[in-house]
């Protein structure tokens, strides 16, 4: 999913931090004496596979699980599936141990990273589905003009309601935003002294959605564009209402995510990934909600899109068996399934019609696919956001312009 961030809050610091993954031990890429060369360079051997993934609940951590036995029994291939509590931490002390795991959720800045170090093993042109995936999700995992990895699955943001909530306060469909000033209305008649109108995460992952919406963003054409003052109308929009009580960031109310947020009724709407679903359905299986495209801003419809893939590592004894596994993750078959049970899209084209089939009630998120940005991708913006995200945590009580002015700092060492 790959998400994506899965709910990722990222580390602090005061200025570009030196990048972490760029300084973890690469991969040497050489089979070792129990192992070959296939043909087309992979490894092989008999050695069972690791699965490193960032899980966003019990939901998704059951479907790859099944998935992966499923594939497991049919290859003879043993596969223990990982489930990482800081997923970027472990990443990087497998690679600086010289003991990745042979496949893993990786972002798309991380593959660039993690690419220019030789730690990643590029199989992208070596899928025999290479053609069905979507060419957006493609180009996010393309380095020097050669695709690195899998895209495993995609998400958007969009607005998850609270039904309930929403029709005590007397609203109806009617009343779904579409512009920053129905959102404020509706977040305010929705504000009461038990939940706040609207909640979403201290992070550029969320509030990003509003400098889109604003017309900005972070990166544009190559050049990086913090400072543009779209994106500072954008947070001072949510900086008013953090102010006036109407939305709040997810910790403010006693959450981790958006998700829990709406789970536990602290917030009637959240701005959240299709990923909420599984969680709501396994963790919060009373609770009805609505899910709306996000109201438009000054520079019109906005949202971010998230994707990760199937990294692998250039020191796996057995990428033969990895390639195969992934493409079988990969699958039409396997990606419905997902889906189904946690809430991501499908990242090939050929399951589309079948998704859409089976998600009318979700098709605000796939909409949102028209228009969403993709967050920075380059080596090192990962830096670059973990610093903006703890100024984010502050927003209430910061500035703006003097935020931004910082990251388009930072962000121009990274993009230009």
């Amino acid at each position: 999913m790959t998400r994506h961030t899965t709910r990722a809050v990222f580390g602090t610091g005061a200025v570009l931090l030196a990048g972490a993954l760029v300084l973890t031990g690469c991969g040497s890429g050489f089979a070792g004496d129990d192992q070959k060369d296939d043909a087309e360079g992979l490894t092989s051997s008999d050695d069972a596979l690791t699965l490193l993934i960032g899980s966003s609940g019990d939901a998704e951590t059951a479907a790859v699980q099944s998935a992966v036995d499923d594939w497991s029994a049919e290859s003879g291939t043993d596969v223990k599936v990982q489930v990482a509590s800081n997923l970027d931490q472990e990443l990087s002390q497998g690679f600086a141990a010289g003991e990745p795991a042979d496949l893993f959720y990786l972002s798309a800045d991380q593959a660039s990273g993690y690419a220019s170090n030789g730690s990643l093993q590029a199989y992208g042109d070596q899928l025999s589905n290479k053609d069905d995936f979507y060419p957006s999700l493609v180009e996010n995992f393309t380095v020097d003009d050669t695709f690195i990895c899998a895209p495993k699955d995609f998400s958007t943001l969009a607005l998850v309601i609270n039904s309930r909530m929403w029709a005590e306060a007397g609203l109806t469909d009617a009343d779904l935003p579409q512009s920053w000033d129905d959102l404020a209305t509706v977040a305010q008649k929705l504000t009461t002294p038990e939940h706040v109108g609207l909640a979403f995460g201290a992070e550029y992952q969320r509030v990003g959605v509003f400098m889109a919406e604003a017309g900005g963003g972070l990166v544009q054409d190559g050049k990086a564009i913090a400072d543009d003052p779209a994106n500072v109308e954008a947070l001072d929009y949510v900086k008013a209402h953090l102010a006036d009580g109407t939305f709040a960031y997810a910790k403010d109310v006693g959450a981790g995510w958006g998700g829990e947020a709406l789970g536990k009724e602290s917030a009637a709407m959240v701005i959240e990934g299709n990923w909420i679903t599984g969680a709501l359905s396994n963790d919060y299986s009373s609770l009805e909600y609505t899910v709306a495209e996000l109201p438009e801003g000054p520079g019109g419809k906005g949202t971010l899109q998230f994707t990760n893939c199937w990294g692998m590592a250039a020191d796996s004894p057995n990428q033969q068996a990895a390639l195969d596994l992934v493409e079988y993750l990969t699958s039409a078959d396997s990606q419905l399934a997902f889906s189904e049970a946690f809430g991501p899209m499908p990242s090939i084209k050929s399951a589309a019609s079948d998704w859409t089939a089976a998600n009318e009630a979700l098709k605000p998120f796939l909409a949102g696919a028209e228009y969403a940005q993709f967050p920075p991708n380059q080596a090192g913006s990962a830096d670059v956001i973990a610093d903006f995200n703890s100024q984010l945590e502050s927003l209430k009580t910061g500035d703006p312009k003097t935020i931004l002015d910082s990251v388009q700092s930072n962000l121009e060492a990274v993009v230009e």
